[in-house]
């Protein structure tokens, strides 16, 4: 049977037949998808003893029984005793057999509706497991920048998604400002990359970025002898790469400079800031500032891995591998309110 001849015929079905032959399909092409295995990545990697203690971050341990399915360590140097979920995004999960459906279906970025329709779990769960998940992208790239490294702000809208906004009229998706130009309405994001894979986006500050929120940004990724920092004529980014002591090239604006010297520029990053609005808007339509950051680390982390024929599998060894994950979800809220902070 051709396709439009199926198609002619799930459209004589009732809408409840369609319905319910949408939510097969979705089971088959689930069934389908990669297996990327999260739980045993991370038990492979406690037992080839490439992880380390949660409690301590001493690498040598012993194995020490089952805890009701999950394999238990002992740390030879703090002598406390661990399980392979310990410290990951896994921890403390009640439905454990489902952690593989929902990565496939999270990297397909399905939304959380879909999600839980697929796995018959609550929506707050998806949301939750989502979270945790992006908790353990937090350092995904720390080498130096080298050669040309371009940085450059871009800014977002405060969002309060999921929240019932105090002070002021709720906004719809794709809202201004009621202030002209950037104010402390806006998030600013730091984005610096360079000429090979280097990359850092960072949620910098509300309003205007300063000297420190650069330095806070990427000063440890600065190579004195090595990096060359391409920026607009910003004073802060002049500061910074004054204190730096290190090559800086400003492009001026008022005078629509674009490119200096043939070489100097800041496109690439220009380019990274249309493709991250582009992603977080139609992927997600729009993300709370509270959770800005994680969705940053989850879009570095692809840019990463796009060339990678098994992006799946290298995207679930990531997140297996942390062990401050709970921890870096649980400071969510208390990062964002030193975020708000700023706007004071």
């Amino acid at each position: 049977m051709d396709l439009e001849r199926i198609k002619v015929e799930i459209g004589k079905l009732s809408i409840e037949d369609q319905a319910l032959l949408a939510a097969e399909l979705e089971k088959l092409t689930l069934k389908g998808s990669p297996t990327v295995k999260a739980q045993a990545s991370r038990r492979h990697i406690l037992d080839n003893k490439q992880g380390c203690c949660p409690h301590c971050s001493h690498p040598k341990y012993v194995r020490f029984g089952i805890d009701r399915g999950a394999q238990r360590y002992k740390c030879k140097s703090c002598r406390r005793s661990f399980t392979e979920y310990t410290g990951t995004w896994m921890a403390g999960l009640h439905k454990k057999d489902k952690v593989d459906a929902y990565l496939v279906l999270m990297l397909e970025e399905k939304s959380l509706d879909k999600i839980k329709e697929s796995l018959k779990i609550n929506k707050k769960t998806a949301f939750d497991w989502r979270h945790k998940i992006l908790a353990s992208l937090t350092d995904t790239d720390q080498d130096d920048f080298t050669g040309i490294t371009e940085s450059d702000e871009t800014f977002f809208l405060n969002s309060e998604k999921g929240k019932t906004p105090k002070g002021r009229e709720s906004r719809k998706r794709g809202g201004v400002s009621s202030k002209r130009g950037v104010n402390k309405d806006h998030v600013a994001v730091i984005v610096t990359q360079d000429r090979k894979s280097g990359l850092d986006l960072t949620v910098a500050t509300m309003g205007r970025i300063k000297k420190s929120d650069i330095q806070k940004a990427i000063g440890d990724r600065i190579n004195t002898s090595q990096t060359i920092l391409c920026s607009d004529a910003h004073v802060s980014y002049k500061g910074f790469a004054k204190d730096q002591n290190i090559e800086h090239h400003p492009l001026k604006g008022i005078i629509k400079q674009r490119v200096k010297d043939k070489i100097y520029h800041i496109q690439h990053v220009n380019s990274t800031h249309n493709r991250i609005k582009k992603w977080i808007d139609n992927a997600f339509w729009g993300v709370a500032t509270k959770y800005l950051q994680q969705y940053l680390n989850w879009f570095k982390l692809k840019e990463q891995l796009k060339n990678n024929k098994d992006q799946a599998l290298l995207f679930v060894q990531k997140t297996v591998l942390d062990v401050n994950a709970i921890k870096n979800y649980r400071n969510i809220e208390v990062q964002y309110q030193k975020l708000i902070s700023t706007q004071i």
